[in-house]
């Protein structure tokens, strides 16, 4: 069995919902992978929910050392 890095929320916690960049779609539970910032213009976010966090292996940013 594969073990996780990534702390499980508890059940009261709030999740955010958005737009998952990998699956390009809509889901519950998304976080901040990377933050792409632009000398010109504004930067670009990119957010991954749970799933495609455990299938491509993305550690959100505010869980990185």
């Amino acid at each position: 069995m594969a073990e996780t890095t990534q702390t499980q929320p508890t059940p009261d916690t709030p999740t955010a919902y958005g737009w998952c960049t990998w699956h390009k779609g809509a889901a519950d539970d998304i976080r901040l992978i990377s933050a792409i910032e632009q000398g010109s213009g504004p930067g670009v976010s990119l957010f991954a929910c749970g799933p495609c966090r455990d299938l491509y292996g993305l550690v959100p940013l505010t869980d990185r050392p």
